[in-house]
């Protein structure tokens, strides 16, 4: 073509010329005008915004209508709608600018590369946007918010700019998914207990479970002092200390056994999390720890359990009311450096879904929440596990047993989760439901009440319940397991109730 339409200009402060290649689109359009089927090489990332000039986009998006409906998409079919375009009358209408890039064409095969070079000026061009963007922020003090959330902000402007027009997954063939199923398999043969995915540390579970499974949502629920908390930090810590890390010829981080982890703590600090470890691992009652009433020995064990954990691989973020998208940011970080390998956060009431606030509507903000949490377990390959609040209608019940319905916002949570898992300890309700004498009631009967509860109360003594109410890929049921509430520490159960190990 001998005419070319005048490229955009920069607006306001730049003063250069953002980056755009308009020859490079009208060969694209050209292309597409000639040939509708190449249209199949770059739908799956190139969009009308990634067009420099508005005309370019306009004209993509109606050639892209026009091939969904299944129709064709020529100079002729287009021409009423562009005919009386004002930017196209110094080129003889938009029939005759249509037709001349249709005639400049001359094969299809780059159309791709055409396509790949119209998105990476796009990318700049907005890259330019947020630099801009941030840098007018930085300087307008008058602005609402932080520096910290004008970088939260900018983490989720660049997030979304990565992902706009990102290449989608195409299809794979059948066969070549069922070698990576196998390889799954194969693993989890050779692998001690048989498990396709990360052991929790528990031998019931694991085996409820298969393991924690990569790209699952793992909901771990229950009412305040079950120990949802204490179990999934014993989790996080048997995944973290086992682990065995090899730094490969290459430079990449090959990390068997067990797993890096990422623990999002918006509710306790990192400190009181460590403390809960070493109370575990040094046999020291937590509340001793608090007082600091420890015996020398007690100290000592304290030191060495500090010596022997101070290098697993274990990162806790205790930033409060974190963003999906900033909770994103530090995973993607982690996996990319130390081949992340479990994620937990605790818990996603306390988060928000988007940076800058929560919305009205809280059902909402949990739904894009849960929506959040599934799809990073789904790009980072790891398993997720988010603890989650009960409603009170548990305690208006005989039975305090949590079920489905107990679930704060449970509609979202429960569509979304893989897995649901609920905390139950029975010795919580009995030790505060202690029957007293009843107006009418004798002393023999009472003292009958009492001693059935005593008997119930020590039945029920350092047991607790996991419920598995929820298993996509699997069975539902029920582990009891071993919990020391001195240390907080959960542990595999024996056939006559006490501790394994």
């Amino acid at each position: 073509m001998t005419d070319t339409l005048s490229p955009l200009h920069a607006q306001g402060a730049l003063s250069r010329t953002p980056p755009a290649n308009l020859e490079v689109e009208q060969a694209l359009l050209g292309t597409l005008l000639a040939n509708n089927t190449a249209y199949e090489q770059i739908a799956d990332f190139l969009l009308p915004d990634h067009f420099a000039h508005g005309l370019h986009a306009t004209l993509y998006s109606a050639i892209v209508r026009m091939i969904d409906k299944g129709q064709m998409a020529s100079p002729l079919t287009l021409k009423p709608l562009f005919e009386d375009h004002a930017d196209l009358a110094p080129f003889g209408g938009g029939g005759a600018y249509l037709q001349d890039l249709a005639d400049s064409v001359i094969s299809s095969i780059n159309i791709h590369d055409f396509a790949r070079i119209i998105y990476d000026y796009a990318l700049r061009r907005n890259l330019i946007d947020v630099g801009q963007t941030v840098v007018n922020n930085a300087f307008d003090l008058a602005r609402d918010g932080t520096a910290m959330d004008q970088i939260a902000e900018t983490e989720h402007a660049l997030y979304t700019l990565a992902t706009k027009g990102m290449a989608q997954k195409t299809y794979v063939a059948f066969g070549s998914t069922l070698t990576q199923t196998m390889k799954i398999i194969e693993a989890a043969y050779k692998r001690e207990g048989a498990l396709s995915g990360l052991s929790s540390g528990f031998t019931d579970m694991d085996r409820l479970l298969g393991g924690l499974q990569n790209s699952d949502l793992i909901i771990l629920a229950g009412r305040p002092s079950m120990g949802k908390t204490s179990l999934v930090t014993n989790m996080a810590f048997h995944a973290s200390s086992h682990a065995t890390i090899k730094r490969q010829t290459n430079g990449e981080v090959k990390v068997t056994n067990g797993a890096v982890v990422a623990f999002f703590s918006l509710e306790m600090s990192a400190e009181q999390l460590a403390s809960r470890i070493l109370s575990e691992r040094a046999n020291v009652p937590s509340e001793k720890i608090r007082r600091g009433d420890l015996t020398d020995q007690e100290f000592q064990n304290l030191a060495q359990a500090a010596r022997d954990l101070a290098e697993i691989p274990l990162y806790i973020d205790d930033t409060p009311a974190i963003s999906v998208s900033s909770l994103r940011t530090r995973a993607r970080k982690l996996k990319r450096q130390h081949q992340l390998g479990l994620i937990v956060v605790d818990y996603l009431q306390l988060m928000q879904a988007s940076v800058g606030g929560r919305p009205e509507n809280r059902v909402n903000e949990i739904s894009e929440i849960t929506r959040g949490l599934k799809q990073i377990a789904k790009e980072l390959q790891v398993p997720v596990i988010a603890l989650s609040q009960l409603s009170r209608a548990v305690e208006n019940r005989e039975d305090k047993r949590p079920q489905l319905a107990d679930l704060r916002e449970s509609g979202s949570i429960e569509q979304d989760a893989d897995v649901v898992m609920f905390v139950y300890r029975e010795e919580y309700y009995l030790q505060r439901n202690e029957p007293t004498q009843r107006q009418d009631e004798g002393k023999d009967a009472h003292q009958k009440r009492y001693d059935e509860w005593m008997t119930r109360l020590a039945e029920a003594e350092n047991i607790a319940e996991v419920i598995i109410a929820k298993q996509r890929h699997g069975p539902t049921g029920k582990v009891k397991l071993f919990f020391d509430g001195s240390t907080t520490k959960f542990s595999d159960l024996m056939q006559d109730g006490g501790q394994k190990g």
